[in-house]
């Protein structure tokens, strides 16, 4: 049995993960979490995020790839490593007519280190009532029973795919609010989303994918500082200084907004075509979506 005696500083280390599928690839997709950090996976829908989620427990079987837990690699320590890690999958679905009590007493059996003490408190502290069945929880209220789950295990690090999605306003914030206590208290946290809002208010790392592909990896801050807007009246000229330096352009109700890198912003090329403007997540990544060009 592996020992996790010697603690890395990265509680997850992801290294050249491939699978190939007959219409779509992840391709060399390689991060790493840090210890007592929120991150947040972003991209579009289809860009791999689910993929590779799956992959880190081989509920995806990768065709290549590394993936250590606390320094270990997964298929070597997966018991030892699923003590330790919490997986809230998409969709979230239990057995809608039985108690939350009854689907408990039935998980615990599961996991050794399960901790009745810490169950009741974060039974309480989500507000759960356990005489109620999941088909009486809304959406928010059976992510956070998931979340009470997992972290009743002892879990130290959490993976989470879309735990926002289908959630009012309201509960979103209160779920963000909940990962942030978590954090507070050394848990890691890494969730995908194409929900940026949610990230704007508590991530402090973010994984950007594009067509399997990462294409960013770093703190939430410096990715949206490295960006800025050029609001045009008029479209940029095919071949100008601002289609050549533009990283996405879209289309306004009035206008245009060219994307650019904060150094081309700088230059006075940028600001004689229009004015420049402090772009947020949701804005950079629409625009990187989109591409040099958009035909409205």
């Amino acid at each position: 049995m592996s020992s996790f005696n010697s603690e890395p500083a990265s509680v997850l280390d992801v290294r050249g993960l491939y699978k190939k599928y007959p219409a779509f690839e992840l391709k060399d997709v390689s991060f790493s979490l840090e210890r007592g950090k929120i991150t947040g996976f972003i991209g579009r829908n289809g860009a791999g995020k689910s993929t590779t989620l799956n992959s880190l427990f081989n509920f995806v079987h990768p065709d290549s790839g590394d993936i250590e837990f606390f320094g270990e690699n997964f298929s070597d320590s997966e018991f030892d490593i699923k003590k330790r890690v919490g997986f809230v999958a998409g969709g979230i679905d239990y057995y809608k007519n039985k108690k939350i009590k009854t689907i408990t007493a039935v998980t615990k059996r599961f996991y050794e280190s399960w901790d009745d003490a810490a169950y009741k408190s974060y039974i309480n502290e989500f507000a759960i009532d356990e005489e109620k069945t999941p088909g009486q929880l809304s959406a928010g209220m059976k992510v956070k029973y998931a979340l009470a789950l997992a972290l009743s295990h002892n879990a130290e690090l959490l993976i989470m795919d879309e735990p926002t999605s289908g959630l009012d306003p309201v509960s979103r914030d209160e779920l963000l609010d909940d990962f942030m206590a978590l954090c507070d208290r050394g848990i890691t946290i890494l969730f995908s989303t194409h929900i940026t809002s949610d990230l704007d208010k508590c991530a402090d790392d973010i994984i950007y994918i594009q067509n399997g592909k990462i294409i960013a990896e770093t703190g939430m801050d410096s990715f949206v500082d490295s960006f800025r807007l050029l609001k045009m009246d008029e479209e940029p000229s095919e071949g100008g200084w601002v289609t050549g330096h533009a990283r996405g352009i879209k289309r306004m109700r009035k206008g245009y907004t060219v994307l650019l890198g904060t150094e081309d912003a700088e230059s006075p090329d940028a600001s004689a075509n229009g004015t420049i403007e402090k772009a947020d997540l949701e804005d950079i990544m629409i625009h990187l979506e989109k591409g040099g060009r958009n035909n409205g």
